[in-house]
């Protein structure tokens, strides 16, 4: 009896050693530490600006900014300098020849009726020449000149840097030259007759215009030269002094002077509207890009991009038509 007891015992005891042996096999293995884990992978870093995968994406990608202490406006003294002199030395040659009656003005046909000018230039041939205009157009161009001298000396004070100044002073004075080259150039190429010549014309049927100047209407020195100085002002003025009231004041300001030129050449009949139309619209695009092309890279990508992709695919499958046209930039 005693011995069949010692038995069942040690089979009970076989196989309780048997039971926990399978319950461990059958539960799910214990996590090992945080400390024990492996490293998860790390993010995939953001590609730089000037990663090939960037620049030839259709996709307009962020832009990463220059740091705050870049300059806005960079010079070359070489370059900016050989661009002054070589369209200062243009346009006085060029003004030299007009003024040595060389160049034979544009004769009005005898024909010609002033019903086939531009409507909106048949208001030049009306009434008399303003006492006023050519005044008026003549202090307008004097005070654009001592608003760019004022506005360099300005900048240079306020910026404590006379390098910020001198700056100002050599962009202010390639927009003046490039202004002054071009204009002549149109001036002696198209050579039409001014609005006193027409009305001499008409006045007399045997006028012959002589004069070369009488013919150097298009297009309006004055209106391009003040444009162009507003121009630059005010690009200067946004870029260095944004969220203020400088740059708006300088915009109206230079607004307001260029209209009123404008104005008195077409009131002293020595301009067309059209002229001084044309002479503003030149004269601005040259006081905008003088300056733009000198800015410092203000970011490591594209300032402007055009960026096209295609439209998501449908959720039922089908292929998608059509796509999103994107436009960005950083100024």
């Amino acid at each position: 009896m005693l011995a069949r007891r010692r038995v069942v015992l040690v089979l009970g005891a076989i196989g309780l050693f048997v039971a926990r042996d399978a319950a461990a096999q059958e539960a799910p293995a214990e996590e090992p530490p945080l400390a024990a884990r492996p490293p998860e992978a790390a993010p995939q870093s953001i590609e730089p600006a000037d990663d090939p995968s960037r620049t030839q994406t259709a996709v307009p990608q962020p832009a990463k900014l220059s740091p705050p202490s870049t300059p806005p406006f960079t010079v070359d003294p070489v370059t900016d300098g050989a661009l002054i002199l070589g369209a200062g030395v243009f346009s006085y040659v060029l003004g030299a020849i007009n003024s040595t009656g060389e160049i034979r003005p544009q004769q009005i046909s005898s024909d010609f009726s002033s019903s086939q000018l531009l409507w909106i230039d048949r208001v030049a041939l009306d009434g008399q020449p303003s006492k006023i205009g050519g005044t008026i157009s003549n202090v307008g161009l004097g005070a654009a000149v001592a608003f760019s001298l004022f506005d360099t000396v300005y900048t240079g004070a306020k910026a404590h840097s006379v390098q910020a100044g001198l700056t100002d002073l050599l962009l202010y004075a390639e927009t003046f030259t490039m202004t002054q080259a071009i204009t002549n150039l149109a001036k002696i190429a198209v050579r039409r007759p001014r609005p006193r010549a027409y009305i001499e014309r008409a006045n007399d049927p045997n006028f012959s215009n002589a004069d070369t100047d009488s013919s150097l209407s298009f297009f309006s020195g004055h209106t391009s030269f003040v444009a162009a100085m507003a121009s630059t002002a005010t690009y200067l003025a946004f870029v260095r002094a944004p969220g203020t009231w400088r740059p708006w004041l300088t915009l109206a300001l230079g607004a307001a002077v260029t209209g009123v030129v404008a104005w008195g050449r077409v009131a002293d009949q020595a301009h067309f509207p059209t002229d001084v139309i044309a002479g503003a619209v030149a004269g601005a695009g040259i006081g905008v890009l003088v300056p733009h092309l000198h800015r410092s890279t203000p970011a490591e990508q594209r300032r402007v991009w055009i960026g096209a992709a295609p439209a998501p695919q449908a959720r039922d499958g089908r292929p998608a038509r059509g796509g999103t046209l994107t436009i960005g930039g950083a100024f």
